[in-house]
């Protein structure tokens, strides 16, 4: 029993260590994305977008052959069409943005 107890301690300290690495990854990331400009956000979102297409594809294939799960295939491809709807609707906004812009009189 005490071997039990011990080794779930163990694996939820393993855990927690994991999730403050992840957490702390997130805070590098989001002051890098403060100190970035428009560009270089624009730039992360479309390769975030191609990446996450990657995935969607290489899921797909492992599903075909069955060597992935069917919810995981969904899941990829859910997540590849919803950044790609993101960069979609940045683009979208930034032509209209730049179409008002230059149809203001000077």
């Amino acid at each position: 029993m005490v071997s039990n107890i011990s080794s779930a301690l163990n694996a939820y300290q393993q855990a927690l260590g994991r999730i403050n690495a992840q957490a702390q990854k997130t805070n590098l990331e989001a002051e890098e994305i403060k100190q970035a400009g428009f560009g270089d956000m624009v730039k992360a979102a479309v390769e975030d977008t191609v990446t996450q297409h990657k995935i969607a594809e290489q899921t797909t294939l492992a599903g075909i052959q069955g060597k992935a799960d069917i919810q995981d295939v969904v899941l990829a491809v859910s997540n590849a069409e919803m950044a790609l709807e993101t960069v979609v609707a940045v683009r979208d906004t930034a032509i209209k943005a730049y179409n008002t812009i230059m149809q203001m009189p000077i």
